[in-house]
């Protein structure tokens, strides 16, 4: 696939299945994520891998998150219903990548440009997996800014969970990409006067 395609091309996958990246796969999309934009060369990212059970255990962590959160609002408690589904959710793909932004202090790199680098690799991520012709799709939520899961994941003060990147092989269908117009997203700036 060559470049122009492959970023004119790739789409979120909410349904994925078995075979997830790894191996070579895996380290390629690694390669491809840490040439993000880095400002320095600080480096303000690293990822988390899980995979298999690991993935039974965090959806554990997002109900305990979710349970806690509810009590702090004086909400009720979760039903049993709720508790399932919430711990199915990391089962939707066969590996999940969490990306942390890890913020480090430098006089002319403020924290807003390190978060958005660790974004970019990210989709570097994103994008390599898809030009190795896996699917992929970034996934926030309340559970990215909760500090139950933050804790429970390791993350130091310094840091912040960017977004929970699922992988794996589409399962039936990409969605319909939508056709965007250039022209509705740029214009040229003119100095006034």
């Amino acid at each position: 696939m060559d470049a122009l395609t492959l970023l004119h091309s790739r789409n979120s996958a909410p349904r994925l299945r078995e075979p997830a990246p790894e191996g070579e796969a895996l380290e390629n999309m690694f390669k491809a994520a840490l040439r993000a934009p880095d400002h320095a060369w600080l480096r303000p990212w690293r990822f988390l891998t899980i995979t298999g059970d690991s993935r039974h255990e965090l959806g554990q962590l997002f109900v305990t998150a979710t349970q806690r959160r509810r009590e702090q609002a004086g909400e009720p408690a979760m039903t049993a219903e709720e508790i399932t589904k919430l711990t199915a959710k990391p089962l939707r793909a066969p590996l999940i990548i969490t990306v942390i932004a890890s913020i480090k202090e430098h006089p002319k790199v403020p924290a807003v440009e390190q978060v958005i680098s660790a974004g970019c690799a990210a989709h570097g991520l994103l994008l390599a997996a898809h030009a190795q012709g896996f699917a992929g799709v970034w996934r926030t939520g309340s559970n990215v800014a909760d500090p139950t899961v933050m804790q429970g994941l390791g993350l130091q003060p310094h840091e912040e969970i960017i977004g929970f990147l699922y992988f794996g092989t589409v399962d039936g269908n990409y969605k319909t990409l939508r056709e965007l117009t250039v022209d509705d997203y740029k214009q040229s700036w003119k100095p006034s006067k």
